[in-house]
């Protein structure tokens, strides 16, 4: 087969998987287990859909070929008796399982897939070892495509994978059908690992910007996935708007050698119309629901600047108001950072500079926060201070196109030192780009 003839196969495939390792998972309670028999039956699916053509419900066929497959192994294994009649009729003709397997898991299709998200996303597990397992469990990404993601090998990789598996085995996860109250401490939970996953890609400059970009594109359809059970939660709205709108930007925040242009500085016009036409929609719609929450208020962050045509547009006096409010809900000195640069714009960056100064014992380190802290410096004509915050910043680089852009500033002194206008240093926010 051509990979034209297999490319409907491998759509509908990823497209069943959450739900279906999600159901294999209720059914033996085993994430290897799941796994395996969802990959059995992925190989089926391969073997006779192009002869027969798709089910009527790809995710249920999967479902039931994948749990009678991995019980009749496990049978066969205590050399038992073959499975009876009517529990292995798994048909090559039609789509004669589907019914069964919707009877049995329709009803549980929701529960299901956050069931499988919580499980990646279990408190024990340290953010990276959660991204991992989502990724690989459900979005179905080889190591190998993992591994290059995080830059590290592929060893590496499955090890941080069967670690994770093994402590979620430890933990005794429950399989029940989730309460109202723990359903919604899921829903946050999983929101949370998403959102995770995106930043991964989204903090990618330099090299590696093209190589984790798929991280954002995967990130986003999960949470198109998670809106799609969860159609009234603003909070979920407010999430996929954000990646959104934020992942929109992708084709102009690098320059073609992968140096980082910033966002007052990108050409608008590559930024992609679509995907901001579909964030807007929704974060429209999260706040008719008058139940704001932090990811509300960062799309609409976000929405003012996709709204803009021209950064003189940009209303900055809005974005501040946001990160206010923004503080209120996750206080946390990063926001505040990025508050600085609205507050640089609206009052200038003598009052920048005075909110972010008590933010440097918790920020020494943080790249962004020199890098902020000079260009405010540098605008006040505060040349030789300036210098110092740069330097820190390099040397706090995480990426060379980091450093690079830092070093375009320090040069900017060099060349002159007389204090520079309103708009030139402020563009160095944490995450204006």
């Amino acid at each position: 087969m051509s990979d034209t003839d297999t490319a409907w196969i491998e759509t509908a495939l990823t497209s069943a998987r959450p739900q279906a390792v999600g159901a294999l998972l209720r059914y033996f309670r085993d994430l290897d287990t799941a796994e395996e028999a969802f990959q059995n039956a992925c190989l089926r699916a391969l073997k006779t859909w192009p002869q027969n053509g798709p089910p009527r419900d790809p995710a249920a066929w999967l479902i039931m070929v994948g749990r009678n497959v991995a019980i009749d192994e496990v049978r066969r294994a205590r050399k038992q008796q073959p499975l009876p009649d009517d529990d292995q009729a798994i048909s090559d003709l039609d789509d004669a399982e589907g019914a069964l397997a919707e009877r049995l898991d329709g009803s549980h299709y929701r529960d299901d897939i956050l069931r499988l998200m919580f499980i990646c996303c279990h408190p024990q597990l340290p953010a990276t070892q959660q991204i991992a397992l989502a990724l690989r469990i459900v979005s179905g990404l080889t190591v190998k495509q993992i591994a290059r993601a995080f830059l590290v090998s592929e060893a590496a990789m499955e090890q941080r994978i069967t670690r994770a598996k093994a402590k979620v085995a430890e933990a005794g996860a429950p399989f029940e059908t989730p309460g109202a109250v723990e359903r919604s401490e899921r829903l946050a939970g999983v929101a949370a690992m998403i959102y995770l996953i995106f930043n991964e890609g989204y903090s990618a400059s330099g090299d590696t910007a093209e190589i984790r970009k798929p991280l954002c594109e995967e990130a986003i359809r999960l949470a198109r996935l998670l809106l799609r059970l969860f159609q009234s939660e603003p909070e979920i709205m407010g999430l996929a708007a954000l990646l959104l709108l934020q992942h929109a930007r992708s084709a102009a925040r690098f320059a073609a050698d992968g140096a980082v242009i910033l966002l007052d500085d990108q050409d608008r016009t590559l930024w992609n119309g679509n995907m901001i036409a579909e964030g807007l929609a929704l974060i429209d719609k999260a706040m008719r629901h008058r139940r704001s929450g932090p990811y509300q208020v960062q799309a609409a962050i976000a929405a003012l600047h996709a709204r803009a045509s021209t950064p003189e547009e940009t209303d900055w006096t809005q974005i501040d108001l946001l990160y206010g409010a923004l503080e209120l809900m996750q206080p946390s000195p990063v926001v505040t950072l990025n508050r600085a640069v609205a507050v640089s714009k609206v009052r200038g960056p003598q009052a920048a500079l005075e909110l972010i100064e008590p933010l440097a014992p918790k920020l020494a380190n943080y790249f962004h926060f020199h890098g902020v802290r000079g260009a405010f410096l540098m605008q006040l004509g505060r040349n030789d201070e300036a210098r110092i915050a740069f330097d820190r910043a390099i040397a706090l680089a995480n990426t060379s196109a980091e450093a690079a852009h830092i070093r375009m500033h320090i040069d900017r002194l060099i060349r002159d030192s007389q204090p520079k206008g309103a708009n030139g240093g402020a563009r160095q926010g944490a995450r204006a780009k």
